[in-house]
């Protein structure tokens, strides 16, 4: 069994039932929920000219915030289930840096919500779960 799982979190509902799915069949385990800040997301707001870079200090702080949602929400989430959750957040490539991440802190189990792409959108966008699946140094759950 496992003894430290990673679960990748968002504020979608694939995510909230892989952290659902972490906490019912790993409940032993320590838990960790990782929010990953894509640093392209900072500049999808305005652009990557000027107005972005002079905000780019308040476009990451508003990031940050929100990852702070979404970690609060996935430690009530887990409290529900009398599970103690540790989380963090990180900066970087989503499935580079929930790879990294498994690789880095004796993570022995990632849980990834799935999103479902099928076709065209999977081949030309590429899918988060799919990556950490084939990258993961450790086996791979994904929740659909």
């Amino acid at each position: 069994m496992a003894r430290h799982v990673l679960v990748a979190v968002d504020d979608s509902a694939q995510s909230t039932d892989a952290l659902e799915f972490a906490c019912e069949e790993y409940s032993d385990a320590t838990i960790t929920a990782l929010y990953v800040l894509d640093p392209g997301d900072f500049y999808a707001v305005s652009g990557v000219e000027g107005t972005a870079m002079a905000n780019y200090d308040e476009i990451q702080r508003h990031h940050e915030e929100r990852a702070e949602q979404v970690l609060e929400e996935a430690r009530r989430q887990a409290a529900e289930h009398d599970v103690e959750l540790e989380t963090d957040h990180v900066v970087g490539s989503v499935s580079r840096s929930i790879v990294d991440y498994a690789d880095e802190h004796d993570v022995d189990h990632v849980i990834v919500g799935s999103h479902g792409r099928t076709g065209a959108s999977r081949i030309l966008l590429g899918s988060v779960a799919e990556t950490v699946a084939r990258r993961s140094p450790v086996p791979v759950t994904i929740v659909r």
